[in-house]
């Protein structure tokens, strides 16, 4: 494909990763209203979310494996019409268990979407551009931050959280209607082994990639799963005023997801400790604020702007230790990644059911001290890896020269 094709790629990626992302993670903004209609403690209601997330953790990765022998297109449209099926009985409220059914039904191939439009959006670029392109799909989530959650939290305040899933199932419909119409085929002409992918898996810098990934997200979301009730309950805001701070929040991600995939490629041991600085200031921005309203605003964009390139952090760490196996690494990153949401959601779930809400913002801060150090170690086998080439260069000119 030529430059132009892959960007259209990635931009209809981008697309349907914030149908994707608003279903997932739109649950967030409506948390407190789902658990008062169920009559559970927020700490059941965020089953919702860690559930979809330890659900694609399972079995992203075998899926990926399974469905990258087929053509992309296909698979991509698969996935959102499963999410599209969520969608559309989820808005009839059912019983929290066959609501918790329907929310893991389209994890089947949520990782798989992620992969097939990284892996066709990427296809024949360098490594500068992967990276440019990989954070025009990626940023979707920070799009979906900026757009579909906050509009459905403010909806749900007017109205009823059920329409936040009619929301959610529109845009989903609409972009299978763009992937339909605009995504040329794209079928699979070179089928790799399995043997050969999974070999990935015995790499240590990709090890610590994964490690970084997981840590990195699960520190986040500790405390942006249960963002609503934090600012609801802890800083005293009401529903409207919750979905302006989301919409914020995405704003502030949309900008430094641009501004980080930009740099990734060029300065990623950087890139990856800047953002990660962000778990350690937060809370004391949140404890030490006068607690009006523009300090609030103030702190929420600061977090939005800290944790808004983690999806994209995860996926450089691990797609540059496998530029073999691309597919199957993105898989393997957002398995993880939704590990750590799920390790996350549950982690905080359980301090804030144990200490009260007020303590949400500091339960990151020991996984973001452990990817600190994960850095440092992914840092020592890079340099350990590109000394040895150097030497293998230089008895290589020897060689030659004799």
């Amino acid at each position: 494909m030529n430059v132009i094709t892959n960007k259209r790629v990635a931009y209809i990626g981008c697309l349907g990763v914030i149908g994707i992302i608003s279903t997932e993670f739109g649950i967030i903004g409506i948390l407190p209203q789902v658990a008062e209609y169920y009559d559970i403690n927020i700490g059941t209601a965020g089953y919702l979310l860690s559930g979809f997330a330890l659900a694609i953790a399972l079995t992203g990765p075998f899926m990926v494996l399974f469905a990258s022998r087929y053509d992309k297109k296909k698979v991509m449209i698969y996935a959102l019409g499963l999410f599209l099926i969520s969608n559309f009985l989820s808005c009839f409220s059912p019983p929290f268990w066959l609501l918790m059914i329907l929310r893991i039904l389209p994890t089947i191939l949520h990782p798989a979407f992620f992969s097939m439009a990284i892996a066709a959006a990427t296809k024949d670029t360098d490594q500068k551009t992967q990276m440019q392109l990989t954070s025009i799909i990626i940023g979707g989530i920070a799009l979906a931050q900026v757009t579909i959650i906050p509009f459905t939290t403010f909806i749900a305040g007017i109205y009823t959280w059920q329409l936040s899933y009619v929301i959610q199932g529109t845009v989903i419909l609409f972009t299978l209607l763009v992937i339909y119409r605009y995504l040329p085929s794209m079928p699979n002409k070179e089928v790799k082994s399995f043997k050969n992918q999974l070999s990935i898996l015995f790499r240590p810098t990709f090890i610590a990639g994964t490690a970084l990934n997981l840590l990195l997200i699960t520190a986040w979301f500790c405390s942006y799963s249960y963002f609503a009730d934090y600012l609801s309950k802890a800083k005293g805001l009401g529903t409207q005023e919750i979905s302006y701070m989301l919409l914020l929040f995405g704003v502030m991600g949309v900008i430094s997801n641009f501004v980080a995939g930009r740099l990734l490629g060029k300065h990623m041991v950087w890139t990856a400790s800047f953002f990660i600085i962000g778990t350690f200031l937060l809370p004391f921005a949140f404890e030490y604020i006068n607690g009006s309203i523009g300090s609030i605003a103030f702190v929420v964009g600061f977090w939005g702007i800290m944790y808004g390139p983690c999806f994209l952090i995860g996926v450089g760490y691990m797609i540059s230790a496998a530029p073999d196996a691309k597919e199957f690494a993105n898989s393997l990153q957002t398995s993880f990644g939704n590990l750590g949401v799920s390790l996350g959601t549950a982690t905080g779930g359980w301090f804030i059911n144990h200490y009260g809400i007020q303590i949400t913002p500091w339960v990151g801060i020991g996984f973001g001290f452990l990817a600190v150090i994960v850095i440092i170690w992914r840092a020592f086998l890079d340099r350990a890896i590109k000394k040895n080439n150097q030497n293998q260069m230089i008895d290589l000119d020897i060689t030659t020269y004799h």
